[in-house]
């Protein structure tokens, strides 16, 4: 499932990335549990002004969030806690232990779940791929697992795109339809003619020269 909330931008966030809408997708109510239970791309870096619109949407769904942990590879900086909707969060990282793209959640009264953590800077296509990848309910994939994957088909678009490129800048063009081909005028070979005159005198020449041999019987 994907969620998707209206709230005004925290004035903590980067005003680059503020937006009306949570970009969260979640694997369907009721599925196999998968490593991964959904992705969350963020908007900025800021751990703290971005928990506040997923723990808004994340309550309701699955009871309420009491604690948060990730890896500080990618988070600048991360707060003891955070104060979300009348009650604290409470936000722990760990290095080796937590893969650097997961951001783990906890409820007391319900469970814990592990979602992606996509990269806010990541462009449109690779951020969709990657968000239908952590909602699969039968997929085995870590969270860097599967951002080595969308690495990986980037730079192999990438590549398409430079080929053509350079074949476009060389004056390559595509196979056109052979209706429109320019058509090559037919050439019609110009038999000489023998005169009428010359014809009758070579025949008449042959004749006297080969004398008549009647055919037996």
């Amino acid at each position: 499932m994907t969620a998707t909330i209206s709230h005004p931008p925290p004035a903590e966030a980067d005003a680059r990335f503020s937006s009306p809408s949570l970009r969260l997708s979640l694997a369907p109510v009721g599925s196999v549990p998968a490593l991964l239970d959904g992705a969350w791309w963020p908007r900025s870096r800021d751990l703290g002004a971005e928990l506040l619109s997923l723990t808004a949407v994340l309550d309701p769904l699955w009871g309420r969030i009491t604690r948060v942990t990730v890896n500080p590879v990618h988070w600048p900086v991360v707060p003891r806690k955070v104060l979300v909707h009348g009650h604290v969060v409470k936000v722990g990282w760990f290095l080796s232990e937590q893969d650097p793209h997961e951001l783990l959640l906890l409820s007391y009264r319900t469970g814990r779940w592990n979602l992606l953590v996509v990269p806010p800077r990541t462009p449109a296509v690779s951020a969709a791929w990657l968000m239908a990848a952590a909602s699969d309910p039968l997929g085995t994939s870590t969270a860097s697992r599967l951002m080595e994957e969308a690495a990986r088909l980037r730079a192999l678009s990438d590549t398409d795109r430079a080929g053509q490129a350079v074949w476009d800048s060389e004056g390559g063009h595509e196979a056109r339809d052979p209706a429109e081909r320019p058509r090559i005028p037919a050439v019609t070979a110009v038999r000489p003619r023998i005169p009428a005159v010359t014809a009758l005198t070579a025949l008449t020449a042959l004749t006297a020269v080969m004398p008549y041999q009647p055919m037996g019987r």
